[in-house]
């Protein structure tokens, strides 16, 4: 079955049967035992659930500037229906409690719909301060990221650091270097060793991995050249 695997996915039995010399029976007899067999046998010693992150705002490099692209697919497109305002305008087809009622609750979803708006303003603001911030970090990758805290965000759009981290908690970016959690922008500052400039702790991690890797790449060369 081994040579003929094109033809099994097609299920051209009677061809492999001709082809091997064997009857039909044969034929499907291995086809039984080969779809029982398991073509990811690990899988049932893994039990964790696969868990896709997808963005809620995108960044895209366009010639010499960034674009930011709200992902609004999963929020659900609400509107205040207009049967309601139209019999609001009908005044004797409703009683006074009637009408209260609903304007309390044309109130309540339109309190709703600037709610959501607002939030999806606020995380383009959000997106848009990082992007300025980080500009290194976006034009050349991960071991250029500088030291920056909420407190540089909320000042830079002018909002508190409460609202400014409710709206960055469990967000994710799509960048030219990958995905990362908006937080992830946010890290402390190390001295260097000069004494004047600070660089982003998240940085000298990655350069240290990046060391490490080369360090790692060298000593496997050594030992390839050192068993001739």
């Amino acid at each position: 079955m081994t040579d003929h695997i094109r033809q099994l996915e097609k299920k051209r039995y009677l061809q492999i049967g001709k082809n091997l010399g064997v009857s039909l029976d044969e034929v499907l007899d291995a086809v039984s035992i080969i779809s029982s067999l398991e073509p990811k046998p690990d899988r049932f010693y893994n039990d964790e659930e696969t868990i896709y992150i997808i963005p809620d705002v995108y960044v895209y490099k366009v010639g010499d500037e960034f674009l930011i692209v709200l992902n609004d697919d999963g929020l659900p497109k609400l509107r205040v229906s207009a049967f309601y305002t139209q019999a609001l305008a009908k005044k004797d087809d409703l009683s006074m409690a009637t009408r209260e009622y609903i304007r309390d609750k044309l109130k309540s979803a339109s309190w709703l719909v600037k709610g959501i708006q607002q939030r999806q303003r606020t995380i383009y603001k959000v997106t848009e301060s990082i992007v300025r911030f980080q500009k290194d970090f976006f034009e050349s990758g991960p071991v250029h990221l500088k030291p920056m805290v909420l407190r540089d965000v909320a000042e830079d759009i002018q909002m508190h650091e409460s609202t400014v981290s409710r709206v960055m908690n469990n967000k994710y970016m799509y960048s030219p270097f990958g995905i990362f959690e908006l937080k992830h922008f946010l890290n402390t500052g190390i001295q260097s060793v000069d004494g004047i400039d600070k660089v982003a702790s998240l940085s000298v991690k990655e350069r240290i991995n990046a060391l490490c890797q080369r360090m790692g790449y060298f000593a496997s060369l050594y030992e390839d050249n050192a068993l001739y």
